[in-house]
């Protein structure tokens, strides 16, 4: 038990200093280290393996959905960034600008790409002739640049991993679907995979993407009350395809331009899970997106039988479709049940000689540290994948009941600014539709507007102008 206490106090308490918090759980859980540039982090194996888990779900989804992967290049010609008008301006005072190839000055600045819209529009305009070649579903996997001032590991870097989906579609109709489709995918990512319940609506006008007509948005709620922007999807109607002259001869032997689409989610997803389900003695990850499920910790594994029985289990658990490693440090028990908590590893197995006369286990529990004894015998994979799908499904009505517990109405900047400060989380409010009442929301509460609720109808009055409400929208302190 000292082993453990030492281990756990090594981890700043949530209720003391979350952000802190946060930091000693991605260091100590070994998931990232920082490098020598500001912003730019090093994905170590634990923490890049929970990234392949997410990318391989939404690789499947992607591709049963008719997406292809490609590869666009890193670098971007400045006067390509610029040729949409909106986009260029959006980001522009993020971008990382390369004006030299070795030792020779460049003919023009090339941008190390924040997002790749312009690459994909560039190439579509050369491949796109006919509505035969239509739709084209592309995506790819890559890192983007966008020079931040303030970062913190995955929620917010100068570089991330992501990935972004690029459509194009002969009708309006079809991209628009495709918008929705895609914002299903990541909602479906979330829940099924992360057990993290996501509010999905609109972005307001001053919230949407750069360039976009409109945005739509996934936001989860962490453990401090604050929103995190977890994935976003997009339709862009023709606006690109003016500006890049992406044009197709349609059915009907006329030239029109095709409609656009582009949606993305990013390492934030780690910071998700991280911030959702995580609890004093560091990560709780949910079974589905769990590099390991289950721990196997043999006790007095230098007794006969221990360490075999305990490969043999590995190898029981491993074939019924299982991730399961099996601790054979040299270190204390108590050292290794800290470190997979530590580690948020759903299961552990602790089988000792004791355990090998009565034929049984000792099963324990990460989400809630309850243990449970299960019979040595072919039941043994049943057993544990029952206990990861219950697993899940309690992670998931546990954050969803806290997301609805801090979903509150308000319909003054007063009751705005008391629910903020004492419980925080989503506050649903009346909005004019004026720009300029969302930015003094912001500028008094430090609120931002999340998303427009598009399922239900506006009633009351603005709060900032006392105008009739056009929209119902979510409120919240923000990551």
């Amino acid at each position: 038990m000292a082993n453990n206490k030492v281990k756990n106090e090594a981890i700043t308490s949530r209720d003391v200093d979350f952000a802190k918090w946060y930091t000693d759980v991605c260091r100590k859980a070994e998931l990232m280290d920082y490098s020598s540039v500001k912003g730019f982090i090093i994905y170590r194996p634990y923490g890049y393996a929970l990234w392949e888990m997410i990318q391989a779900y939404m690789d499947r989804r992607f591709k049963e959905t008719g997406h292809e992967n490609v590869y666009m290049p890193m670098l971007i010609p400045e006067s390509l960034l610029k040729k949409e008008a909106d986009h260029v301006e959006g980001f522009a005072p993020e971008c990382a600008v390369v004006t030299r190839g070795g030792l020779d000055q460049l003919e023009e600045n090339l941008l190390i790409r924040p997002t790749s819209e312009t690459l994909f529009c560039e190439h579509y305009a050369k491949i796109i002739n006919s509505y035969r070649d239509l739709p084209k579903l592309y995506n790819q996997w890559c890192s983007v640049v966008r020079w931040e001032k303030t970062t913190r590991p995955f929620l917010r870097g100068a570089e991330f991993l992501w990935q972004e989906g690029h459509t194009i579609h002969a009708t309006e109709q079809e991209a628009r679907e495709e918008t929705q489709r895609m914002l299903g995918i990541y909602e479906e990512t979330a829940r099924e995979l992360l057990a993290i319940p996501m509010l999905t609506g609109k972005k307001t006008e001053k919230e949407k993407f750069a360039g976009a007509e409109e945005t739509y948005t996934i936001e989860a709620l962490m453990h401090d009350g604050k929103a995190l922007q977890s994935g976003t999807s997009h339709y862009f109607g023709d606006g690109f395809a003016k500006a890049f002259d992406m044009k197709f001869l349609d059915k009907d032997n006329q030239l029109k331009y095709v409609y656009q689409t582009s949606w993305g989610a990013s390492t934030r997803l780690l910071g998700a899970i991280i911030m959702v389900h995580g609890d004093d003695n560091g990560l709780v990850l949910p079974p589905r997106v769990a590099p390991t499920q289950v721990m196997i910790i043999p006790i007095q594994q230098q007794k006969e039988g221990v360490l075999d029985k305990a490969y043999e289990i590995q190898e029981q658990l491993t074939k019924s479709g299982l991730r399961v490693k099996v601790d054979v440090s040299d270190k204390s028990p108590g050292w290794k049940f800290a470190e997979a908590e530590m580690r948020g590893i759903p299961l552990r197995i602790e089988i000792g000689p004791r355990d090998l006369q009565n034929q049984q286990c000792m099963i324990a529990k990460r989400v809630n540290g309850e243990k449970l004894t299960a019979t040595l015998d072919e039941q043994l994979s049943s057993v544990i994948h029952q206990l990861l799908d219950d697993i899940h499904e309690e992670m998931y009505q546990k954050a969803l009941a806290f997301k609805n517990e801090h979903t509150t109405d308000a319909t003054t900047l007063e009751e705005l600014q008391t629910i903020l400060d004492t419980k925080g989380g989503y506050i649903k409010m009346p909005w004019c539709g004026d720009e300029a009442c969302e930015v003094a929301i912001k500028d008094k509460t430090a609120a931002t507007s999340r998303c427009i609720d598009t399922h239900i109808k506006a009633t009351g009055v603005c709060p900032v102008c006392g105008k009739e409400a056009k929209h119902i929208v979510y409120f919240a302190r923000a990551y």
